[in-house]
């Protein structure tokens, strides 16, 4: 299969890349890593008589620490943001994600904002986002607003964004004293392949050791990345132990909504959440009490 014949502009800031999607819209789309979007248009899941770079705009590159959090630029790569020292001493969990997804020479390419906005269900980034409070910031040229992103996504490859806006970057808030979060995923081979199933969980402690607050969020066994409401219900109150996990992990096991295809059967996907999110909910208490990095 090859990539159709499209024609490639460069934009230079987002007014220009703005105002060429609005000239060649419905035929155009923004390219960032093309790592799915080359896929898609030589698949034909996408067409495209336009693809619009941004790589060159210095607004969407970089990974900055402000007074409150972490601003994640959405052209940062995966290897970028799995390699930054902030992100290793302060927000280690990022790399539960980022240290599996797909192979080294893809996560030189792929980036942050690609793996948000896309919206495919099974992107590794999206379920641990949410369950560290993480937001979406958005540009147009009406002005910018932020999403959180538990409400970012709304259906398969389908977000909030409205026509003319673009994903700038990913805030995560500073993470609070005591809280842990992780990522756990089953996949069938190492390196190269998607997810079969992920569960990201995080856990905030309370002085006296139970659990003041916790989320989990599934991902690649639902249309979005879904938070469970009932396994938060079953931890908070409790005093964290492999009881409570396990309790927790089979309300996420049947809040899962996963097809059958060529990866495995929605009975096994089920089946694989369990063990996923009694991993994840360890790992982030672990975090928690301050036992792992």
């Amino acid at each position: 299969m090859y990539v159709p014949d499209v024609e490639l502009h460069e934009a230079q800031s987002l007014e220009e890349a703005a105002a060429l999607l609005s000239r060649f819209s419905p035929h155009a789309r923004l390219l960032a890593g093309g790592t799915d979007l080359l896929v898609d248009l030589k698949s034909g899941r996408l067409s495209a008589d336009h693809l619009i770079s941004v790589s060159r705009v210095a607004f969407l590159h970089g990974i900055t620490e402000t007074e409150d959090g972490l601003r994640i630029g959405a052209l940062t790569t995966i290897t970028q943001l799995d390699r930054h020292p902030v992100v290793r001493q302060r927000f280690a969990a990022l790399r539960d994600a980022t240290s599996q997804m797909a192979a080294p020479q893809i996560r030189n390419v792929a980036t942050v904002g690609g793996n948000v906005v896309s919206a495919v269900p099974c992107a590794d980034l999206p379920p641990l986002l949410t369950v560290m409070n993480g937001a979406a910031r958005i540009w147009s040229t009406s002005g910018e607003r932020t999403v959180a992103l538990a409400s970012f996504f709304v259906g398969v490859r389908q977000t909030v964004l409205k026509p003319g806006e673009l994903l700038t970057a990913v805030f995560l808030p500073e993470q609070p004293g005591r809280f842990g979060a992780a990522y756990a995923r089953f996949s069938l081979r190492e390196g190269n392949s998607i997810a079969v199933a992920g569960v990201a969980a995080g856990i905030q402690l309370g002085a006296d050791g139970r659990v003041d607050d916790a989320r989990v969020a599934l991902g690649a066994v639902s249309p979005t990345p879904k938070l469970v409401a009932a396994a938060r219900e079953i931890l908070v109150g409790e005093e964290p132990d492999p009881r409570v996990f396990a309790k927790a992990a089979d309300a996420a096991m049947d809040a899962a909504e996963p097809i059958c295809d060529v990866r495995g059967t929605a009975g096994f996907r089920r089946e694989i959440v369990a063990v996923m999110a009694r991993r994840a909910l360890t790992s982030a208490w672990e975090r928690a009490r301050g036992t792992k990095p």
